[in-house]
């Protein structure tokens, strides 16, 4: 485990004085993330669905700084998205950092997806980001900076078996990136995504079978699976003013998967 707050304190990379907001930070690769930014300085608050998983949580990011928040939302509501925003700005002020960390996926044959099963997906995966990145958004281009960071996939680069819903929300999402990076650079405001490889995340242990795990190893030339704190380096990196003339980047973190010809 990284020790980020000793390795970054006094540098290019410390977050000291912003506030963060990682949407989808209650677990998994946004839970991570919260704490990488809690610990190289930030003043942190999550939001999520699950009022349950949000208390628990929030509650472990108050043991090292009382003044995080913790929010329940769905962020496929804009409406509620702007209540957010309101509640965020009322108790921390404005939002520095927005991490839009939301996804989930349905791993099946892409003939015996049903509408539901696909609005469900685009509903969490591309509709909330865009949604959750163009709200906060709005504040940050009245102020002239912030920084926003979404996360994609390798399914965003590649054809993904099994995943083509998943596959095409996260495709969204880069070109969401890429195109909100180029509307907003003059305005202050910076955008780029991690694509991650693969974690063993909640979501990962519970979607992915025995097989595809071990056709994941295969295909990774580091030949193992990552570390979530291996992904909290990047986020900082792109979160802080060490990154500050990078915009619309999409930074793989992936064992070299995407590097592998073969």
């Amino acid at each position: 485990m990284v020790d980020y707050q000793n390795a970054i304190a006094g540098s290019p990379f410390s977050l000291q004085g912003r506030t963060a907001l990682v949407v989808g930070g209650s677990s998994g690769i946004g839970n991570a993330i919260a704490h990488g930014f809690q610990d190289s300085g930030a003043r942190v608050a999550i939001a999520a669905r699950t009022s349950e998983k949000v208390m628990a949580a929030t509650q472990r990011l108050q043991e090292k700084d009382p003044s995080a928040r913790g929010y329940v939302v769905d962020a496929a509501r804009p409406e509620e998205i702007d209540r957010l925003v309101a509640s965020v700005l009322a108790d921390l002020g404005p939002v520095d950092i927005l991490v839009a960390c939301q996804g989930t996926t349905i791993l099946k044959p892409a003939e015996a997806f049903t509408p539901a099963e696909y609005d469900e997906i685009m509903q969490t995966n591309l509709r909330s980001v865009f949604f959750t990145c163009t709200r906060f958004g709005r504040a940050m281009l009245d102020r002239g900076s912030g920084a926003i960071i979404t996360i994609a996939s390798l399914s965003a680069h590649r054809g993904w078996p099994l995943a083509s819903v998943y596959a095409a929300s996260k495709h969204g999402v880069v070109g969401l990136t890429k195109t909100l990076a180029a509307e907003w650079a003059e305005r202050g405001v910076r955008v780029n995504a991690i694509s991650p490889g693969f974690f063993m995340t909640e979501l990962n242990q519970s979607k992915m079978s025995p097989k595809r795990k071990e056709n994941a190893l295969l295909r990774t030339p580091a030949g193992r699976f990552g570390q979530l704190d291996e992904l909290v380096g990047a986020a900082i990196y792109l979160a802080s003013s060490a990154s500050g003339f990078v915009t619309g980047a999409v930074l793989n973190v992936d064992g070299g998967y995407l590097a592998s010809g073969i």
